[in-house]
């Protein structure tokens, strides 16, 4: 209880920072920008963080000096699950979160972590803009969330300090999992030891052997380095990493008819922006990767992965929406 107290102490802080830095008089102007605090997991070249500028251009354009972004990268305000906690306090106003990340708050938005369920990007983005996209919108507003939009960062593969492309390889090792229950079952079904741990830790954990491999987007694994202490990577595509582009509810609800609509519409563009930065970023690290020596491998015996990993659906789906729900998004266009 004392640390959740002690970081809703800071997030209060920064916002109070944030907003001290955008109140000062300008001039010709009667009413003083209103501060918005955007929190980025990663650094400033970054999609993560350059979607933000996006939107802020696109604010800013239809809503001149009404609103002043403060852009904090580099995890700088904490993990995904302390931003979201500051999103749900009001502390932040705005911030990029995994799908996984949500499903703290809102279990069905597990549909979208299926393992092997999603044939590419564009079956993902018929999902999400689909009956079960709305469906978890709803969900998470009512948890304090607003999302503007889905994003999608890619798929994630395994990352190892070995070439484990067999699923046998991968019993016993201990792998770094994102802090979701599912992520957790998928590698018990290998026979792996799951280690909940915040993105922001993985690299010490690994570089100390505190675990032994984890799974990642390819653009994530050059941003944070990783192919200095996991230089393998076996391509599983196991998960689509759904994201959103997420209001805190507190903020939204102080906005005006006219502002929602200008703040949506700016998430839809963001959104669009931020896939097509995501696709060139992936490009971009996989040669960063190879360059510092990075070792990619198809993953083998395929079939069996996929056939360990679907039983994942029976365990989950009650969570999101029954077995019925996951055969329709898998038989869907």
């Amino acid at each position: 209880m004392l640390r959740l107290d002690r970081r809703q102490f800071n997030l209060g802080l920064l916002a109070t920072g944030a907003a001290a830095l955008a109140t000062p008089a300008l001039t010709g102007r009667a009413v003083a920008a209103r501060p918005v605090l955007v929190a980025s997991l990663l650094g400033e070249t970054k999609p993560e963080t350059k979607v933000w500028l996006k939107i802020r251009d696109l604010v800013e354009a239809a809503l001149p000096g009404l609103f002043a972004f403060n852009i904090v990268p580099s995890a700088a305000l904490g993990g995904e699950k302390d931003v979201n906690e500051g999103l749900r306090l009001g502390a932040i106003q705005a911030s990029l979160s995994t799908l996984s990340a949500l499903s703290a708050w809102a279990p069905e938005s597990q549909l979208f972590d299926m393992p092997f369920l999603f044939r590419d990007a564009e079956h993902v983005r018929a999902t999400t803009s689909s009956k079960p996209g709305e469906v978890l919108k709803a969900k998470l507003e009512a948890q304090g969330f607003i999302l503007g939009d889905y994003v999608n960062y890619g798929a994630r593969h395994l990352l190892a300090k070995e070439p484990l492309t067999r699923p046998q390889d991968v019993a016993g090792k201990r792998l770094r999992v994102i802090q979701s229950p599912l992520h957790a079952t998928l590698w018990e079904s290998f026979g792996a030891i799951p280690v909940g741990l915040p993105i922001t830790e993985t690299y010490n954990a690994l570089a100390t052997g505190v675990v032994d491999a984890m799974d990642l987007t390819k653009s994530a694994y050059a941003g944070f380095k990783l192919y200095e202490v996991v230089p393998d990577v076996i391509e599983t595509g196991h998960i689509w990493a759904s994201g959103a582009l997420v209001y805190a509810k507190p903020f939204w609800n102080g906005l005006s008819g006219e502002e929602q609509t200008i703040f949506g519409n700016a998430a839809r563009e963001g959104a669009r922006h931020f896939n097509a930065l995501i696709v060139a970023e992936e490009v971009a690290s996989v040669k960063t990767a190879k360059v510092a020596g990075a070792r990619f491998h198809a993953a083998e015996d395929r079939d069996q992965w996929v056939a360990v990993a679907s039983k994942v659906w029976a365990t989950y789906a009650d969570k999101v929406g029954g077995m019925e729900a996951i055969e329709a998004v898998r038989a869907s266009s």
